[in-house]
């Protein structure tokens, strides 16, 4: 159930930070309001994976996870371009992910 509680979360959140975008700095005010709703549902969905789940694994992948994908739409829906160093430090932030949940202590 913690799992499906982090799903959420992370896909919230990605309408969140998407819905801030949108909101073209608060002068749209759908968007504006959607940024609060995704992201209130998003730390609430994240409060109760934490009931299930150790903190450090579920901030790690939601944050990680996070980066990725809204780097994705950034790059995808709203054409920003990411450049080489910072791809590799994207992929550095998963590998951190993967790791903490291999060792056994995040997990």
């Amino acid at each position: 159930m913690g799992w499906l509680f982090l799903a959420l979360a992370i896909v919230l959140e990605l309408s969140g930070t998407v819905s801030m975008k949108l909101s073209d700095s608060f002068s749209r005010w759908v968007p504006s309001v959607l940024m609060f709703v995704f992201y209130g549902a998003s730390f609430t969905c994240l409060n109760f994976a934490l009931g299930y789940m150790k903190v450090s694994t579920v901030y790690a992948i939601w944050s990680g996870i996070g980066i990725v994908l809204i780097s994705l739409v950034g790059g995808f829906v709203f054409q920003e371009k990411l450049s080489l160093p910072s791809i590799l430090w994207i992929g550095m932030i998963v590998i951190g992910v993967i790791g903490l949940n291999m060792s056994g202590k995040g997990g």
